[in-house]
């Protein structure tokens, strides 16, 4: 197929396609590692990483949907799982944590042991958010921390939560590495062309990777089927979101008129102005 039906320049990370073609490819493997040491140490850190088999994690279906997971290990030996989740879990929190034991059950050794372990870090990229309560707060750190000290427990075990939709820093207000790829991971499929503030080598090679019309026949054939699945995938919930609004608002008209019935019903006011002024049926009224 050519590009019908794909309009933009670059492609869109939140696609299976995208996210794996980006993060999770040998070739590509400097912009991996670029974000890992711009996320978790500021700093280049991080040196090499080898990638490792995703499916010893025993992802079930319905995460191959909705979640994409690239595994792998730094020269250190140390363990990252990285997952693009573009849609809410009910448990995903519960999930995170499920996942984390698989990278650290897999360093168990036969015999002799002495239990050591290498660090484990779950990184999370989430196109939803879970914590309402503030709407700055996007960047979430999680360890071990014994609650008497504050201080950290076990620092082996980490998991970090990105709110995509909260990252609202716009060109300008781009500072660090750290800001810079949230900045492209948020924005990248609606560019059309690259901002002046990501101008070094790696994001040469993430534009150069991105640009849609450099794909093959079969990426193009790959990528459509996945952005066509991320497209019904987002249909699918926002039709859920809506019809949820609608109910709730509908329950809440309806409690409202319930209130408004009863009060006039013990007013004495007659049936007939209460079913014309709540919109509530003679049997409703009855049962108040």
């Amino acid at each position: 197929m050519g590009t019908e039906g794909i309009q933009d320049k670059y492609v869109n990370p939140y696609t299976d396609f995208g996210f794996k073609l980006l993060f999770g490819t040998a070739m590509n493997k400097e912009l991996l590692i670029s974000f890992l040491n711009a996320l978790l140490f500021k700093e280049e850190v991080i040196k090499d990483v080898t990638y490792l088999n995703a499916e010893h994690l025993g992802t079930q279906e319905y995460d191959r949907r909705a979640v994409f997971d690239v595994y792998c290990e730094n020269e250190k030996s140390e363990k990252f799982l990285v997952e693009m989740q573009r849609g809410e879990q009910q448990f995903f929190k519960d999930r995170s944590v499920f996942y984390s034991t698989f990278p650290i059950r897999e360093q168990a050794k036969r015999g002799e042991w002495d239990y050591e372990l290498k660090a484990v870090y779950v990184v999370g990229i989430l196109n939803f958010s879970f914590d309402n309560s503030d709407e700055e707060y996007f960047h979430h750190e999680v360890k071990l921390v014994d609650l008497y000290t504050h201080k950290v427990f076990y620092d082996k075990l980490t998991f970090v939560y990105l709110e995509m939709p909260k990252f609202n820093k716009t060109e300008d207000e781009l500072e660090s590495m750290f800001d810079k790829w949230l900045f492209v991971l948020r924005n990248l499929a609606s560019l059309l062309e690259r901002p002046k503030a990501l101008q070094n080598r790696v994001f040469d090679r993430l534009f150069e990777t991105a640009e849609i019309a450099k794909f093959t026949k079969t990426e193009l054939s790959e990528y459509w089927d996945s952005l066509k699945n991320f497209r019904d995938w987002y249909s699918v919930i926002s039709t859920a979101e809506k019809k949820g609004r609608e109910e709730g608002r509908e329950e809440g008209e309806k409690k409202k008129a319930i209130e408004v019935a009863r009060y006039l019903k013990s007013s004495g006011t007659s049936m007939e102005l209460i079913i014309g002024a709540t919109g509530l049926s003679n049997e409703e009224i009855e049962k108040l």
